[in-house]
């Protein structure tokens, strides 16, 4: 009988797993492993960790289901904490592997890793096998070679609405047959194990987000058949809070908890069986943007990571003034839509779509920051953190990406009022603004008199502005 590893990363699931499927296929014994790479809890370019608390404690949640659900039908998790490279060939060596069978990513670190793997593991005449399994569309079913993907989004999307039919999932399986010679399983570490500080989330989250396939399985149980919140999501997805203005998927996709084939045929089973509308599809087209940047990655490598982008504007310049960036990173930078926005972020470790633009385009086009900051410091705090989603949306906003609109401006005024016309987001996360007059809580142009009224003091327990709002007035 053949022995296979299976190397989970970024598909931590059982429902809709090729991996799992083949092993089962070739009537194989199974080691599955999870490493927690430790390099990605260190400390980035910037001084802060590449994984925060937030994305940490989401991930520990998240292998944990994965083991328990990995239990339940006979099988394991072997956890491992270090570097894979060395890890994965020296379990394969250890047990006697045939190959190892891993999901295919498309960005430069994870890549050289498997390269790494790959070139080990051929030493010993053991094979390395990539499944594609991140997408709703897969990547050999579309009608061009990768390097010919269109550099504007409608046009992929309406050739692949056309032409490409998303492949059914894989079922779950229901029992696996292990490695027999395992003793030791490894334990999960804790958040201080990987050298991060818990920090505590706020109450106010919009969502309790809980890490693995069961969780994620029972928010889109929830979102479409409990409550049907589906049905309006295209007239409530640019609002900024509660649980269900927004699916939020977004951070169980990120890891693999869910699939979004699987996304895709509860959607289509809740058309048939309740309602089909804008909204629905809305929600289709939300799952092919994530495509689109996971294939822009695939395109364009490492020119996501880069300052210049993927379209280089030699006239565009940067800042670096670290000051600045920590104003806004902090949520101190006088613009109450920006700051509500950015203090949601640090306290939950999510924040609106909405929101996620209007702070990256503060950053990028009024304080002309260095884009790749505010893009690292999202990296960080993100629950939903996706790396191609990440990086594609901010190259995006910065004006250096896959936008068609040139030089796309965000006017904070014109966005908080029509969004937030009576301030009660600002006012949920900065309470010091909370008895301020609703005409007043966009702009803060208050007198001494009104100030006092309120119970604001701007420039003691609210920052002044960084710059002139009354630029957006004009």
């Amino acid at each position: 009988m053949s022995r296979i590893i299976v190397w989970f990363r970024n598909d931590l699931r059982l429902h809709d797993n090729e991996l799992l499927q083949k092993c089962i296929d070739k009537g194989a014994e199974i080691l599955p492993v999870f490493c927690f790479d430790i390099r990605q809890f260190q400390n980035n370019f910037l001084g802060f960790p590449k994984t925060d608390s937030f994305r940490t404690r989401f991930l520990i949640e998240s292998v944990r289901d994965l083991k328990t659900n990995l239990q339940k039908i006979g099988g394991n998790l072997l956890v491992c904490v270090g570097n894979p490279e060395n890890i994965i060939p020296d379990l394969a060596l250890k047990y006697k592997i045939k190959s190892v069978l891993i999901s295919a990513e498309v960005t430069q670190e994870e890549i050289n890793t498997e390269n790494i793997i790959e070139q080990k593991l051929l030493e010993n005449k053991i094979e390395l096998n990539k499944f594609w399994q991140s997408t709703l569309y897969h990547i050999q079913d579309l009608s061009y070679p990768i390097k010919n993907l269109p550099d504007v989004f409608t046009q992929f999307r309406k050739g692949a609405e056309a032409l490409v039919k998303v492949r059914k999932t894989f079922v779950s399986p229901t029992k696996i047959s292990l490695i027999p010679a395992i003793e030791n399983w490894g334990n999960i570490p804790s958040e201080q194990d990987l050298g991060i500080f818990p920090i505590q989330t706020n109450q106010k989250q919009a969502l309790n987000f809980k890490g693995g396939e069961t969780a994620g399985k029972d928010r889109l149980a929830d979102y479409l058949w409990n409550t049907n919140h589906i049905s309006n999501y295209k007239e409530t997805r640019n609002e900024l809070l509660g649980e269900n203005y927004s699916s939020k998927f977004s951070a169980w996709l990120a890891l693999g908890c869910l699939s979004p084939r699987y996304i895709y045929e509860e959607i289509i089973k809740y058309e048939k069986e309740k309602i089909k509308n804008d909204s629905t599809y809305w929600l289709i087209f939300e799952l092919i943007w994530r495509d689109y940047f996971r294939f822009v990655a695939k395109k364009y490598g490492n020119k996501i990571f880069q300052l210049e982008g993927i379209k280089p504007k030699p006239n565009l310049k940067w800042n670096e003034n670290k000051i600045w960036f920590e104003q806004w990173k902090n949520g101190n930078t006088g613009i109450p839509f920006i700051d509500a926005n950015m203090r949601e972020l640090n306290q939950t470790g999510f924040m609106s779509n909405r929101g996620r633009q209007n702070v990256a385009s503060f950053l990028t086009k009024d304080l002309k920051i260095n884009w790749t900051w505010g893009a690292a410091y999202f990296e960080s705090k993100l629950i939903d953190y996706d790396v191609c989603s990440n990086w594609g949306n901010w190259i995006y906003i910065a004006g250096v990406g896959n936008d068609p609109r040139e030089d796309r401006y965000f006017n904070i005024l014109v966005q908080g009022k029509r969004y937030d016309e009576k301030g009660k987001y600002i006012k949920y996360w900065l309470p010091e603004l909370e008895k301020v007059n609703d005409k007043f809580i966009h702009l803060l142009q208050l007198d001494m008199f009104q100030q006092k009224e309120f119970g604001v003091n701007i420039g003691k327990n609210y920052p002044n502005p960084m710059i002139n709002p009354m630029k957006w007035e004009r």
